[in-house]
C-alpha cells in the first residue's frame, strides 16, 4: 500500500492528466454496464418504464427456457462460424498472394482493402439493394447467366445468405491485412534454409508459415468472432430488421428488437448479459487453449 501511495505521489501529474479519460470511460462504459446488470433483474418494460422494481432471476429463466434463445443462438453460431472461416480463408489466401513479387501489388492492396474502408452501413444498404428480387444487380446477373432468380430477402435462408455474403465481403480485408503483416515479419532465412533442405511449398507452409502466423492470427480471429457474433448493422440493415417474420435475427439483433420495438427492457438486458457471458467464456478459453499470447521460439 505504501509503495502504491508513493507511486501515485511521484506520478501525480500523470494521474491528473488521465483522470478525464477515466471519467469518460466510467460514464460511457462502466455506468451503462452496471445499469444494464441492474435492470436485467427487473420488470422494466413499456408498462413499468418509470416504476420498475427488482423481480429476481425471472428474466434470465425466461431467456434460457425460451425457444427463441436456442433458435437464435444456433443461427448466431452458424453465422459466426461461416463468416470467420471465409474471412480467414480468403484473407490469408490473398495475403499469401500479395506477399509474393507480383506486378501491381500496391494497386491490388488498395482495391482489396476498399470493402473494409467503406462505412459498414453504406455497404450493407448497397448490398441490400443489389439483393432485391426484382431489380437487384445480383438477380439480374444470375438471370442473364443461368436463367435463375433467387428470392434473397423474402425467405428465411435467402435473407440469411444475403447477410452472410455481405459480411464476408466486409470482413476479409481485415484478416488479409493482419496476415500480410505477419507474413512480412517472418525472416526470409527460414524459407531459404527450408529450400536448401528440399522442402516443398506445403512443408514450408505447414512448418514455418502457419506456426509463425499463429500468434498474430489467433487474437485477430478472436476479435473477428466477437465482432461477428455482435454484428448488428449488417443483419439489421440487409434483412430490414430481421425480416421475413423475425427469422433472420441473430442474438444481438433480437436483443435490440426486444428492447426498442417490443419494449421488453428487462428481458433484453438479461439477454444481453447472457450474450456477454458467452463471449467472455469463449474469448478466455480460446486464447488460453491456443496459447496465442505466448512467445514463439
Amino acid at each position: 500500500m505504501a509503495e502504491s501511495a508513493g507511486q501515485v505521489k511521484v506520478n501525480r501529474l500523470a494521474y491528473f492528466y488521465t483522470m478525464p479519460a477515466f471519467f469518460l470511460m466510467g460514464l460511457m462504459i462502466v455506468y451503462p454496464f452496471i445499469y444494464n446488470v441492474v435492470i436485467s433483474f427487473s420488470n422494466m418494460n413499456l408498462s413499468h418504464f418509470r416504476d420498475w422494481h427488482i423481480t429476481g432471476l425471472g428474466n434470465y429463466l425466461q431467456v434460457v427456457s425460451g425457444s427463441s434463445f436456442w433458435y437464435f443462438f444456433f443461427k448466431t453460431v452458424l453465422w459466426t462460424v461461416l463468416n470467420v472461416v471465409f474471412h480467414v480463408g480468403i484473407g490469408v489466401g490473398l495475403a499469401l498472394l500479395l506477399n509474393k513479387d507480383i506486378k501491381g501489388k500496391s494497386i491490388f492492396r488498395t482495391l482489396l482493402i476498399l470493402p473494409w474502408a467503406v462505412p459498414q452501413y453504406i455497404t450493407a444498404l448497397t448490398w441490400r439493394g443489389m439483393f432485391n428480387s426484382e431489380y437487384g444487380a445480383v438477380n439480374l446477373l444470375l438471370d442473364r447467366a443461368l436463367g435463375l432468380t433467387i428470392p434473397w430477402l423474402t425467405t428465411e435462408w435467402g435473407a440469411f445468405a444475403a447477410c452472410l455474403i455481405t459480411n464476408i465481403w466486409l470482413g476479409f480485408p481485415f484478416m488479409m491485412i493482419i496476415a500480410l503483416g505477419g507474413l512480412q515479419s517472418i525472416p526470409d532465412e527460414l524459407y531459404e534454409a527450408a529450400e536448401i533442405d528440399g522442402s516443398s511449398w506445403w512443408h514450408k507452409l505447414h512448418h514455418i508459415t502457419i506456426p509463425l502466423l499463429r500468434p498474430v492470427m489467433v487474437p485477430a480471429i478472436t476479435l473477428g468472432v466477437i465482432w461477428t457474433f455482435n454484428n448488428f448493422n449488417v443483419v439489421w440493415l440487409v434483412s430490414n430488421g430481421g425480416e421475413p417474420s423475425d427469422k433472420t435475427h441473430i442474438l444481438v439483433s433480437w436483443i435490440y428488437k426486444s428492447a426498442f420495438t417490443y419494449f421488453r427492457m428487462g428481458y433484453a438486458a438479461a439477454f444481453s448479459m447472457v450474450l456477454f457471458g458467452i463471449l467472455l467464456l469463449f474469448s478466455w478459453n480460446f486464447i488460453k487453449k491456443t496459447r496465442a499470447t505466448e512467445a514463439v521460439y
